[in-house]
Formats: C-alpha cells, structure tokens, sequence
C-alpha cells in the first residue's frame, strides 16, 4: 500500500477541475478562479477483494409518514416542500448579519434534541444570543470545537433530531493541509458530512457565508453534494427577509418564505402585501404592482425620481430592480411616447428591500418613470403588471388571475385594459 499526492485545479465558480492551472477557465470563462486541490490517494497494488453492494426494487422500499421533521415555523416548511427530510444535507446561505444564525437558533428552540457546532463563536457568546431570543429548550447541545471528525464522533453518541453546523468553512479535517475555508477543507468536509447526513438520518444544516457577488463562497461542487440550498435574502437595513430555495430534490425550488427581523429574532409574515404597503402614500412617481415570489402573489410598491440631468450624461440608479432592464424600459418610453427620458437623472427604489426580477413587473416600472416625468398621480386603488415589449405593446403575464384575486383582497383593482405604453399617459390625474 502506498500513498500518491496528486495535485488538481478547481474553479471557484464553476466547480470544474482541470489537470494543469491556468488564468482562466475554459468552461465558465472566469479569470484567476483556479485553486489548488492536494488529493492523497491510496494505491493498492495487490487485487482488489471483491465487495459486496446491496440493491433493493424502488417498489420494496417503504416510505415512512414521519420521513419529514415539521419544524413549527409554517415559512420555513413552506420553503423546505413540507418539512425536513431525514439523512437530508441543507445548504443555508446569506450575507453576514442578515439573520441565518438567528433563524436556525429559533428552528433549534422547535425541535427535540439539535447539536448546534459554531466554531465562530463560543458557547458562552451562544448562550447570550439564545438569552435575547428567549430560546429555552434545554436540550440543545453546543459545541465550539472545529475538528469535524471529533464533533462527529460527539454527534453520533447524541444521536439528535438535527445537526447544525454554522458554518462549513469554519471547520476543519485535521488528515488535510490547509485552513478552515480553503477550497481543499470546505470540499472534504462537505463530503464528510453528506455521508454522514446518509448513513446515519440525521438531517445536517450547514451555514455558509457568501462572496461579494452573493453566491456561496467555497467550491461550487459544495452546491452539488447538499439536497437543498437556501438563500435568505433582504436589506440589513430593512426589516424585510426573503427565504428563497433555489435547489430542493424534495420539493419545488419556486417557493419563497417571508420574515420580518425585530429585536425578538425571525417573525414570520404571514400576510407580505400588508407589510410591503403599510406606510404608502399615493404620490407621483408611485405605483403598485404584484409580483409572484415563489408561487405567492406580492403586492409591492415601486417609486421613481425623474429629474432633468446636470450633466452630459443621465445618471440611473436602480434599487431592488435591474439596472439594464431600467435603461431598456426608459429608452422604449422615449423611443414610443411623447415622453423624452433621454436627458433625465432616473432613480428606481422598490419599498422594502425586495428585489423584483420577473418582467411581469415592466409595466409598473414604466408607469412609475412616467408618473414621475409628468408629476402627477394615478388612482389610489390601481395598480399595474405586465411586461413590457421593445415596441412598446404590453404582453400579458402568466398567473394573471391568481394576481388579481390578491389586488382585489387588498383593495386595489388591475388595469388590464392596458395594451400599448402610451396609455399609461392618458391614465394620469
């Protein structure tokens, strides 16, 4: 038996390996995204023994009711498709001090027995985290340790409903080079406890902190060994947080769950129009549309500033909505109405922190640009969604009626007589 070290190069982006390192990745286009990954490998030079694999029909394998782990907090299910599922590995991802820690402290406080592993932080420092959100179940376990094989070896004696790690690239496997967070840490322990997760049932949720882009930092195969990825979302200077899946092997990955961070942790928002629509006031520049977060219609508000530019060149600036999308928008306004945005400053904010990315809400966008360029009003009690094509005809949206059944509940009644953007003109008051 000998050991062979082989040396290989992951992009950070793409998860791609590659044999030789080179400036830039030939499969996703990046440039300097190549880490270094050393791979001890054990060479046996005699004859392999032959092993023995089990195999059962899918007809024979019995799918037991209490497969799923309901953790008492109905966004959190809703996103999850049910439930925690059993064995299952959770990938929990947001930027710092947007609320991951605090929601799965709250989760821990649901359920029986949780060991909770923070190597970030102490358990004293833990402790006063779970003393501020009154969190009182006695029967999570803590842990500050970083050695992932030793934690294990703790966790298997436990024997809990649920094991936290917060976060993956903070621990570390001590048969490896290289520190907590490096590429060659964050994918072996990933792997460690995917195996984990599957040979013992317990589910495993893992924290991972984000690149300034806003993806998961660490290699992109660690995306690809969890079951679900989850990413929590929202201003930290907004109370607003959306739970948004985006990879769920169990369950759909277009549902979104919704929270509000105050001084008593994670509040779930049962009713999001109402909070996003608390403090309007109808003025120019303002509208109101409906936006599908998962399969939940929204009402939001969208507000424009359209002013006259100082200088040669407009300044656009877009706060929860694509800055291209806002230039596209503006120009078809130019190009098909008597509106001219082509010498104007345009600044585009939605109220509350959420970011609209469907073009059902084109329509919206423009009837705010335009609100705003002739500073007057709309009715109080209309609002707009539809998307918005380069000749400025309006297209109509899928789920149109789901959208108008939750304006109506709120008060607010869908222009849908709408079909081109120049009647967005004759609308205003």
């Amino acid at each position: 038996m000998a050991n062979k070290k082989q040396t290989i190069y992951i992009c950070d982006k793409c998860g791609n390996e590659f044999p030789t390192w080179s400036g830039k990745c030939s499969m996703c286009g990046e440039w300097n995204s190549l880490q270094e990954l050393k791979l001890s490998h054990s060479i046996n030079k005699g004859k392999r023994p032959d092993a023995k694999v089990e195999s059962i029909r899918i007809n024979d394998i019995k799918i037991e009711s209490s497969s799923r782990i309901k953790t008492s907090i109905s966004e959190l299910d809703r996103v999850l498709g049910g439930g925690i599922v059993a064995g299952s590995i959770i990938l929990l991802g947001g930027e710092p001090g947007i609320g991951k820690s605090t929601l799965l402290l709250q989760l821990a406080d649901r359920l029986k027995t949780v060991f909770y592993l923070s190597a970030e932080e102490s358990v004293e420092q833990i402790k006063m985290r779970a003393k501020r959100l009154k969190v009182e179940n006695d029967k999570i376990i803590l842990s500050a340790d970083w050695d992932i094989e030793a934690v294990l070896g703790e966790v298997k004696k436990v024997e809990p409903e649920l094991f936290i790690v917060d976060s993956i690239q903070t621990i570390t496997k001590n048969s490896l080079e290289g520190t907590a967070g490096s590429i060659t840490q964050v994918r072996e322990c990933g792997i460690l406890l995917q195996q984990f997760a599957k040979t013992s049932g317990i589910p495993v949720v893992l924290i991972g902190h984000v690149t300034k882009e806003g993806n998961i930092a660490g290699p992109r195969i660690l995306e690809h060994l969890v079951d679900v990825v989850l990413y929590l979302e929202g201003d930290r200077f907004n109370d607003a947080r959306l739970l948004r899946g985006v990879k769920n092997r169990f369950g759909a990955t277009n549902e979104v769950g919704v929270f509000a961070m105050n001084e008593n942790g994670m509040v779930e928002i049962k009713n999001p129009s109402q909070v996003f629509l608390g403090e309007r006031v109808n003025s120019p520049g303002s509208v109101i549309t409906v936006t599908l977060e998962g399969t939940r219609p929204i009402l939001v508000e969208i507000q424009a500033l359209v002013v006259p530019t100082s200088f040669g060149f407009p300044k656009r600036t877009s706060s929860g909505f694509d800055l291209n999308r806002l230039n596209l928008l503006a120009a078809v306004i130019t190009k098909k109405t008597p509106v001219n945005l082509s010498n104007c400053d345009i600044y585009l904010n939605v109220i509350g922190g959420i970011r609209l990315g469907e073009p059902a809400v084109d329509l919206a966008v423009c009837s705010a640009m335009i609100s705003s360029y002739k500073n007057k009003i709309y009715n109080n009690d209309v609002c707009f969604y539809g998307e918005v094509g380069l000749s400025g005809e309006i297209r109509k949206v899928m789920r149109q009626e789901d959208r108008k059944k939750e304006a109506t509940t709120l008060g607010y009644e869908p222009d849908t007589n709408i079909k081109y953007i120049g009647d967005l003109i004759s609308r205003l008051k």
